[in-house]
């Protein structure tokens, strides 16, 4: 089979090579996926340009890593201890590439039978190649410290992957959902998600505008720690949590006593390191937001394999949607 791979860290053309490599076969508990689409994130990037020696391991003839964690694709395998009747599913796929060499960017990848989850005939590959880790995120941040019904939630970002899914998601889950966004385009974007109000962060009077529009908030998903924590903490009520899933180059300084008046709990949110059980909680519930017509795509931008390297770069350059590589 083809497949991207590469064996040392580095830039995307100077690292990512497509070469045939033997085809998977599922072990204990894992099934083999037929890819269609294979998406990229930027915690992909991330990954080629910081992996270490230990991070690559045997994949058929070669040694490498083979990249990607979110895709769609139909079963043609299944392991021992997994249901036969599994072949043929098409599914969603999540957290692929983790603990072993088999990402989505190969015709085949193996993954474990419950990270393979049954994607309903009506909703599109494109649209199930985009959930993965930008809709998981949302929905443990949106989740993580309670139902998010009823309560106020911010959504900073609400143009990107994580805050297109947390707008949908927090709104399928009976929240009223504000959102920021830096222009008029984002802001038609964040609107048609479902968003109650929609603020331009870059206005002076942007805290007031969501005072004003929808009161103190509950809950903050916040994109960019450093950079807005003075917006959060113009607008977070008493006990508001603030989840914040990225790392800036530079780390927030915190007006501790302030953060205590107020009884504010600031979480940290990782992916890759999130509960086992609230994964496989996301992936339930996603799936049953889909079934129920709450989430809809993001803009996709379609890539051949061959094209792997080009990929990497838009999502560097900040690319608005989700690139993908087509192996239909």
């Amino acid at each position: 089979m083809r497949a991207a791979l590469y064996d040392t860290p580095g830039p995307a053309k100077g690292v990512l090579r497509v070469l045939d490599v033997a085809r998977p076969e599922p072990g204990p508990g894992q099934v083999r996926v037929r890819v269609a689409l294979s998406a990229i994130n930027p915690g992909d990037i991330f990954m080629r340009l910081n992996s270490t020696p230990q991070d690559f391991q045997p994949v058929g003839e070669h040694t490498g890593r083979i990249p990607h964690q979110d895709g769609t694709g139909t079963i043609d395998a299944v392991g021992a201890g997994v249901d036969p009747s599994r072949i043929g599913d098409r599914v969603w796929i999540w957290m692929a590439g983790a603990g072993h060499p088999w990402g989505t960017a190969a015709e085949w990848t193996v993954v474990p039978s419950e990270q393979a989850i049954v994607l309903p005939d009506e909703i599109s590959d494109e649209l199930g190649a985009c959930l993965g880790i930008p809709a998981m995120t949302a929905h443990w941040c949106l989740h993580a410290d309670g139902s998010p019904r009823d309560r106020t939630v911010l959504v900073a970002g609400g143009a990107g992957a994580v805050g297109h899914y947390a707008i949908e998601l927090g709104k399928a889950a009976g929240a009223r959902v504000v959102t920021t966004v830096s222009g008029p385009e984002k802001a038609a974007s964040a609107r048609a998600a479902g968003a109650d109000l929609v603020v331009n962060y870059r206005d002076a009077d942007a805290a007031q505008q969501i005072l004003d529009g929808a009161g103190p908030v509950d809950r903050i998903i916040e994109v960019a720690l450093t950079d807005n924590l003075a917006l959060d903490l113009a607008v977070a009520g008493p006990g508001a949590t603030i989840v914040t899933y990225t790392a800036q180059p530079d780390d927030p300084a915190l007006p501790v006593f302030r953060l205590m008046w107020s009884n504010l709990v600031l979480r940290f949110a990782l992916f890759l390191t999130e509960p086992r059980d609230a994964l496989l909680r996301s992936a339930e519930e996603i799936t049953a937001a889909l079934r129920e017509g709450a989430l809809t795509p993001l803009p996709v931008h379609s890539f051949g394999l061959d094209g792997v390297a080009l990929a990497h770069e838009a999502v560097e350059n900040h690319i608005t949607g989700k690139a993908v590589l087509d192996l239909r």
